[in-house]
């Protein structure tokens, strides 16, 4: 069961309406750095998790808290609305937010929405769930978190390097902070679970016997004309602990030509294709 408080969880205030801004937050509700996609992510990994119910109950808070972001950003975009035309008599007006919606903001926030938000991103294309990202697996899903919230905060600091209106700096770096946060709760709960290396490989509970070791820890180097670029993927032991690193060069394939054979009859290739002697 979810609940709702009529006001905001942080102040958002614009000081000078700007459409084209407007249509630039909605890349942070419906783009996939955005806050629709990481409330969706950690609500569908809340309703499969499995094991320590303080992660089940954690996810579930920050998806509701991102629930909260989505709308201070709808309410950021309605602000930043503010004032655009609604017929062409207007849009003709000289008058800078008219004019900036001739410029280059969003037509459907006036055709579509009403001057609102919609959960779409910056040009225009609905969020569609495709990057939302729950395996059951925890230590999966806390990678996928932290990836999440590292695009979020990339996003929202070129959002407030975008924009010198005060109210929306103010508002974007409570979203920073928060992103800075979530990045390390995720984190904290991997280092709950041992540290990264305790948690490695991913799944750790698949079987060695499972698993082609001989080819687990080498970096393959496809590069024809350069030596393998060294570092700590190339050599010495393995993060997980289980063996040793190591290159191989120009590496020879090992499998076979990928060849398929005659096509079968009927199935509507050219007779060439089904019998050579035709």
């Amino acid at each position: 069961m979810f609940h709702h408080s009529g006001k905001l969880q942080y102040p958002v205030k614009v000081d000078k309406p700007n459409p084209e801004f407007a249509m630039l937050l909605q890349q942070a509700i419906g783009g996939i750095e955005g806050e629709i996609r990481v409330a969706m992510q950690y609500f569908f990994q809340a309703m499969g998790a499995r094991g320590d119910d303080r992660i089940r109950d954690m996810l579930m808070s920050t998806a509701t808290e991102e629930l909260s972001h989505i709308e201070m950003l709808g309410h950021a975009v309605a602000l930043n609305l503010e004032g655009a035309p609604v017929s062409y008599q207007e849009a003709t007006a000289k008058d800078p937010v008219m004019n900036a919606i001739l410029g280059g903001a969003n037509p459907r926030h006036l055709l579509s929405s009403g001057l609102s938000a919609m959960p779409v991103n910056s040009n225009g294309v609905p969020f569609d769930m495709s990057h939302v990202y729950a395996t059951g697996n925890i230590a999966a899903d806390m990678l996928a978190n932290v990836t999440a919230e590292a695009g979020g905060r990339v996003l929202a600091s070129r959002l407030y390097n975008w924009t010198d209106d005060h109210g929306m700096k103010d508002f974007l770096s409570f979203l920073i902070a928060r992103d800075t946060y979530h990045q390390q709760q995720w984190l904290a709960v991997i280092e709950e679970l041992g540290g990264i290396e305790k948690q490695l490989p991913i799944p750790n509970s698949t079987p060695e016997d499972n698993e082609a070791m001989q080819h687990s820890y080498y970096y393959l180097n496809t590069l024809l004309d350069k030596e393998a670029p060294q570092g700590r993927w190339s050599q010495g032991p393995s993060l997980d602990g289980r063996s040793e690193y190591s290159v191989r060069n120009q590496p020879a394939p090992e499998g076979q030509e990928p060849s398929l054979g005659q096509a079968k009859e009927k199935s509507g290739a050219q007779k060439e294709q089904i019998d050579p002697a035709k």
